[in-house]
């Protein structure tokens, strides 16, 4: 078998820390119908990605993307 004809790499989910502030449809996941960010408890985040988790949030909240 050559490396051309080698399996495609799996696509890798995204880690917490790289969701981005416009990306509203994927940091939904990570608050309730009423607005309120998700505790670490539920998440099962850890504390760094918890914490990037919430910038996002907060940054997208101020551009006015996610409401």
């Amino acid at each position: 078998m050559s490396a051309e004809e080698t399996k495609p790499k799996a696509k890798r989910s995204l880690m917490a820390t790289e969701f981005e502030f416009n990306q509203p449809e994927i940091l939904k996941r990570f608050v309730t119908d009423t607005g309120k960010m998700l505790p670490r408890r539920i998440t099962r985040l850890s504390a760094k990605e918890q914490r990037a988790i919430t910038r996002a949030i907060k940054r997208s909240r101020n551009m006015l993307i996610m409401q």
